[in-house]
């Protein structure tokens, strides 16, 4: 998440976002040093939409929603072959981004209370956060680091709701995205921790 800071978070807060653990051996080390976010639990991910409504605004009507509205959408495949630049951010790139901003613009469709980033930025720029707020030279370390260790693919099946407790980031719920056939009684949602 974009501008990631602990001092910023409240108890209560949630976001959307897609896990991307293939990501983990590449940027783990840089991220539990420089990004603000992995040291306040929170995985290696591309946000689909921060922030989301109140945890106490979260019941089951808005899981039965977040499940349909992300079913709606197909699961997808991101290649990451390069990093890229937002002020005072260094990220990898997810290609194609297309898939991902679809399923931001349809949550914010769906709760238009709730826009991405609050409504600080007009352009969805999907992006996986690698370290922030560092000077020029430990950027450019960074991206002779990852140059050895891109390209790689990740799949995204399902799309994360998570909770900031005050201090930590944890899962709350993962909804699937529409590529797996639900067996007779299996829901949709599932409750999942970053463990």
């Amino acid at each position: 998440m974009a501008d990631d800071s602990t001092r910023g978070f409240s108890a209560g807060q949630t976001g959307l976002i897609v896990r991307i653990p293939e990501a983990e051996p590449a940027v783990g080390t840089w991220r539990g040093r420089l990004d603000p976010s992995a040291r306040a639990g929170v995985p290696a991910h591309i946000t689909v939409l921060f922030p989301f409504l109140d945890e106490s605004r979260t019941d089951a009507s808005v899981h039965a929603a977040l499940a349909d509205v992300l079913g709606s959408h197909p699961a997808f495949d991101l290649r990451f072959e390069r990093c890229g630049r937002l002020p005072g951010v260094l990220c990898l790139v997810p290609e194609p981004d297309t898939p991902l901003i679809r399923l931001t613009e349809a949550i914010a469709d769906r709760w238009p209370e709730a826009p991405p980033y609050g409504g600080r930025f007009t352009e969805i720029v999907p992006h996986l956060t690698v370290a922030q707020g560092q000077e020029e030279a430990v950027f450019e370390e960074i991206e002779a680091d990852l140059s050895d260790r891109l390209p790689f693919t990740a799949h995204v099946s399902s799309v994360e709701l998570i909770v900031h407790d005050g201090t930590t980031w944890q899962g709350r719920a993962s909804f699937a995205l529409g590529e797996r056939e639900r067996h007779a009684g299996q829901s949709p949602v599932s409750g999942r921790g970053f463990a």
